[in-house]
Parts: C-alpha cells; sequence; structure tokens
C-alpha cells in the first residue's frame, strides 16, 4: 500500500466524551453538529486537495464522528496502526482544545518520531502556547495554509530545513520556539476548493472508507453540504472571532479574500450533480461589493440551478436584491444573525447596527420575493444585555409573526454565547470595554473548562449584566417562551412542542442538581455526576429547539447511484492515472504539479 504523507484527525470537543458526564446543554443546538463538535473545518479539505494535486497522499480521518457513530471505535487502535510522515489536527473551533491536545499526545505515544502539525484561527491565536505542549511540534498560522502545509511536508518528506517557510511556528534543536513571519495571505481564493468535495469524493474509493470523512452524525440521512465564499469579513462584530480585526490579529488579512464569481458558480454545478441537497453559501458574497454581486447573480441565471441555495445576510437588502435571487433560482432561502432585537445593543455589539424598521423591510422584502425560509438567530450572553433583555426577544418574535399575519417562513432560534469569547474578537483582547469578565484567558484555561460538570461552568465569561447563572436562566426561560409562542402559531406540531419543553424543563433540573453536587467535597463529585449520566445523556440533543427546524425540505439524499458513482468513477481515475504515470515516469515534485495541473 502507498505511503500515506499526511493523515488529518479531527477530535471531539472533549476527548473522553463517552466516559464522562458533562451536561453540555444547548451549545451547539443551532449548529448541525453535536455538542461533540464532529463537523470538522472545510479547509482541511482544500489542504487535502492541494496536496494530493501536488502528488502527495492524505487522509482525513474525524474521530469525533466515528466515535459518536461506535461506542465501540478504539482511537488508540486506529492511530497506532496508523504510520504517516506527519500528523496534523485542526485546533480551528476554540472548543476542540481539549481533544486536540489529547489526540495529539496518544499520536506521539505511538509514533514518537512522527511530528504532528497543528492549525486553524485558535491554534495560530495559541501557537506559542501550544509549542509548549511536548506533543506539538508545528503550528501552520493563518486562514491560507494549503500552501504552507505543502511545503511543511515536502520539507519533513525530504529532510529539508523550514526556517524559510512563513506562516509557520515551530521548535529548534534547542526547544526554542521559532515563529517565522506571517507574510503568506493570499488575495484571493480561486487557487483551491473550499471545501473541496472532490477529495471527499476521491477518498471513498481510494481508501474504501465513508466514514472517516463524513462531516457530521446526520450528515448522511441530510447532506446538505456548503461553499465558502471568503476569508475575512468586512465587518467588526464584537464576539466575533472571523471579525476584521480578529482576521488582522491572526492572520495579518488587511481586507477579505473572496472565490470569484466563475468559480462559485462551477463549485454548484459540481455539488448538483451530486444530489438535491441545499447548498449553504457561507458569509455574504455582497462584502465583494456591488460588481462582484451582480456578475454572481447574473451566472446564476444563465445556469439551471436546481437546489435550493442558502445565503447568510450580514446587512439589510430589499427588493433589487431579493428579485435577482428569485429570478435567478427556483428555491432560496436566507439566514440573519441578529443576535438583538434590541437597537442600541446591536449599535454597540456592531452587528446588524441598523433598525428594526431597516430589518422588517428586509423580512418583508424576502418574503415578497419568494424566499421560501428565513431563520433569525438571538442570542444570550451578548454585551449590555440584561436578562430582560435577553428573554424579551420572544416578544420581539411574537411582534413579527403579528405583524406578517403569521408567516409560517419565519423560523426563530434563541442560543447562548457558548460555550468561549472567540480568541481574538474585539471583546477578547478588551473584555472590560464590552463588559466582559473572563474566567479563561489562556488554552490550557479553556483545555480544562471543558472538563467541567455542565456548560455553566463551561462559560469561559460573565458580563456586567449577567452572571453566569443569568445567562444560564435567561436562556432556558427565552427558550421555553420561544417554544410556546412557536406551538401558538403552528410553527412546530403539540408533539414536538411537548419535547422540547420536557427537555428545556428537564435541563433546568439538571443544572440545579449539578450545582448542588458541586458544593460537596471533590471526593464524593465524580461518583454522583457518574449517576446522573443516563439523565444528562437525555437532554444533551437538541435542548431548546428541534434539530429538524433547522433543516430545509430535501428530496434526495445524496443523488441517485448512477450520478454519484458517474462523479465517483471519474475521479477515482483520475487520480490512479496522475499516480501511476508519476511512478513511471519519475516525476519531481515540481514535474508532478505542471504535468497534474495540464
Amino acid at each position: 500500500m502507498f505511503k500515506k504523507d499526511v493523515v488529518f484527525l479531527h477530535p471531539p470537543s472533549v476527548y473522553d466524551f463517552r466516559k464522562h458526564s458533562t451536561m453540555f446543554g444547548p451549545i451547539s443546538d443551532v449548529v448541525p453538529s453535536s455538542p461533540t463538535f464532529e463537523m470538522y473545518p472545510v479547509g482541511i479539505t482544500s489542504i487535502a486537495e492541494t496536496l494530493e494535486q501536488n502528488g502527495y497522499n492524505v487522509q482525513i480521518i474525524n474521530l469525533a464522528y466515528q466515535m459518536l457513530r461506535d461506542t465501540y471505535y478504539d482511537v488508540e487502535k486506529v492511530i497506532r496502526r496508523l504510520n504517516p510522515r506527519m500528523f496534523a489536527i485542526d485546533l480551528h473551533w476554540l472548543p476542540h482544545a481539549h481533544g486536540s491536545i489529547e489526540v495529539a499526545r496518544i499520536c506521539k505515544k505511538y509514533h514518537p518520531d512522527t511530528p504532528v502539525v497543528f492549525g486553524g484561527l485558535s491554534a495560530s491565536y495559541f501557537h506559542e502556547e501550544l509549542l509548549g505542549y511536548s506533543c506539538v511540534d508545528y503550528v501552520v498560522r493563518g486562514d491560507s495554509t494549503e500552501e504552507i502545509v505543502r511545503q511543511l511536508i515536502r520539507a519533513v518528506r525530504n529532510n529539508l530545513p523550514v526556517k524559510n517557510i512563513p506562516n509557520l511556528s515551530w521548535k529548534n534543536a534547542d526547544g526554542q520556539i521559532v515563529a517565522n513571519p506571517l507574510t503568506y495571505v493570499p488575495d484571493n481564493m480561486d487557487y483551491a476548493a473550499i471545501p473541496s468535495y472532490k477529495y471527499v469524493m476521491r477518498s471513498v474509493f481510494k481508501y474504501a472508507n465513508l466514514h472517516n470523512t463524513v462531516p457530521y452524525l446526520e450528515w448522511l440521512k441530510y447532506p446538505v453540504t456548503a461553499l465558502l465564499t471568503s476569508r475575512g469579513c468586512t465587518q467588526n462584530c464584537s464576539i466575533c472571532g472571523g471579525s476584521s480585526s480578529a482576521y488582522k490579529k491572526i492572520c495579518n488579512r488587511s481586507k477579505p479574500a473572496f472565490r470569484s464569481p466563475k468559480v462559485l458558480i462551477e463549485d454548484i454545478l459540481f455539488l448538483q450533480k451530486l444530489g438535491k441537497a441545499p447548498i449553504f453559501i457561507l458569509n455574504d458574497f455582497r462584502m465583494a461589493g456591488p460588481e462582484f454581486t451582480d456578475e454572481f447573480l447574473s451566472l446564476l441565471k444563465q445556469k439551471d440551478i436546481k437546489n435550493e441555495i442558502v445565503f447568510e445576510l450580514f446587512f439589510p437588502a430589499g427588493d433589487e436584491f431579493f428579485g435577482k435571487l428569485a429570478d435567478a433560482l427556483p428555491k432560496y432561502s436566507i439566514e440573519i444573525t441578529l443576535e438583538s432585537h434590541i437597537e442600541r445593543i446591536r449599535k454597540f455589539n456592531g452587528k446588524l447596527p441598523v433598525s428594526n424598521d431597516k430589518i422588517e423591510e428586509t423580512l418583508e422584502s424576502a418574503l415578497r420575493n419568494n424566499c421560501r425560509k428565513i431563520d433569525i438567530f438571538f442570542m444570550t450572553g451578548i454585551p449590555k444585555q440584561t436578562y430582560d433583555d435577553a428573554v424579551s426577544a420572544t416578544d420581539y418574535c411574537k411582534y413579527l409573526l403579528d405583524k406578517f399575519t403569521g408567516e409560517k417562513r419565519l423560523c426563530f432560534f434563541i442560543a447562548p454565547l457558548a460555550p468561549f469569547l472567540d480568541p481574538g474578537c474585539p471583546a477578547f483582547e478588551n473584555p472590560e470595554k464590552f463588559g466582559y469578565k473572563q474566567f479563561y484567558r489562556t488554552l490550557e484555561e479553556h483545555r480544562q473548562g471543558l472538563t467541567m460538570p455542565s456548560w455553566k461552568y463551561i462559560l469561559s465569561y460573565e458580563t456586567d449584566s449577567m452572571t453566569r447563572d443569568e445567562i444560564v436562566e435567561s436562556t432556558y426561560e427565552a427558550a421555553l417562551r420561544l417554544n410556546e409562542l412557536k406551538r401558538d402559531y403552528g410553527l412546530i406540531d403539540r408533539e414536538l412542542f411537548a419535547d422540547i419543553d420536557y427537555r428545556i424543563r428537564m435541563a433546568r433540573e439538571i443544572i440545579r442538581e449539578i450545582d448542588k453536587i458541586m458544593e460537596l467535597p471533590e471526593s464524593e463529585q465524580k461518583e454522583k455526576l457518574l449517576v446522573m449520566r443516563q439523565k444528562v445523556d437525555n437532554v444533551n440533543k437538541a435542548t431548546i429547539c428541534g434539530k429538524d427546524e433547522l433543516k430545509w425540505p430535501v428530496s434526495e439524499r445524496i443523488g441517485n447511484g448512477f450520478s454519484v458513482l458517474r462523479v465517483l468513477t471519474g475521479l477515482f481515475f483520475k487520480e490512479w492515472y496522475l499516480f501511476f504515470n508519476r511512478l513511471k515516469l519519475h516525476l519531481t515534485d515540481d514535474e508532478f504539479r505542471a504535468v497534474n495541473k495540464s
């Protein structure tokens, strides 16, 4: 069998989640993945695609997903059998602070001489602290590391020095940490597929394993796909780790890099070959400006797009925009993260700092122009928000339902800012300015925080307006009221209402029981927490809303067998044709790249 150059390992949030009782609550209720955060960053696939296009053999193993689907999945056994030239572990989102380090330790336990590299926004932020762990050898920094990882694996494979690889942090022979300048910041994204579904499909054939690259637990039942339009952002929301100031600090990016309209359309058409699942366009592509927006909408209209396309909105829109969407697409939906219905809070926070009238005009225009579904997200725990501010978001939801005569296309969600403040965001960097008191600052503090018994104690902050207890209580109270509102307006049926109502009330009780246990001597806590494990497991899934509420209708799972087989077969034979030609012709890395691109 061919030698693997890089094996990407996606860790669970908490490595030993199957053995311990942690009440994660609603921290993942409004994302596709579970509290294990098994959905890996889309950038992994683009790095893998870049490496394979350059003649390297790459495998992705979603350990978190495998551990969820199989109680007996043995991570140590899997890693022990691997023998790549390099292990790569993502720490893009801080909730993986525990699992990522533990997986790295397992890699070093069985392969002490194999280098381990970390990457992602959180890894970039904490790169020096990460290298303080003996199980970490390299950190690739920034938001565009495809080329950096290529240079690194080339150096590892050929025993070359790494001192001139940009964006790389490493340890020299004396154990001193060296941070090479962060100078590789591409100004466009057309050089790589993000994410690369072609790589994912090829890997199924190549390694005869479907489950290693499945993005999240329910993906095979609900295979929503996504395309990233930009790296970086024009907005500077105070609590967002993807804000413009965070990207500047972490990635040295002064402006967003975009994928061109032409390339985005090519990706959409490829995904359409795989099936009729919705395609989620990540980030508001209007950030690229009116010319980009007009070109993309024009190209959408020219193509026969059958899949539903879901768009994020970062700022208001009107009939001109929604009219073009309706003209170009048979089905589209939108998502708006409003965070708060209170204008002064949004203005202070930098999130949609416009009047409610502007927000309502946007909703009215979208509904008038045949938008199929509008997801509106509110949050608890944001700057300058009191308990009453958080809970009264449900009153605004009722106001909108009354204004739009019970419109069932409006879908409301309320979730906490949890579990952590994003490193690099304005509120993390200047907590006093935004009214935050932080309990965790370092990577190790966040890692230890993830092992706490409930999401109240995992929370890395409280505000000058709400304590941890109040953030938890306002979240559950708002969720109860919103659940009742959805029932009263026929947005959910009574069976789902009853199930969610039970879960919320049970979660509240469990939180209180855990609080009592935490008052006991430490020697008694572990045993009593384990006794509660079954109760905790029952409310760790979809506590404050139904997971199906987040979904768009899917008429087909992953395309018919013939269409997928045709695509996979084409990708498979291209892969092996190039591989064997390289062996036959004895091509160097540079020669192989030239042949592959031609």
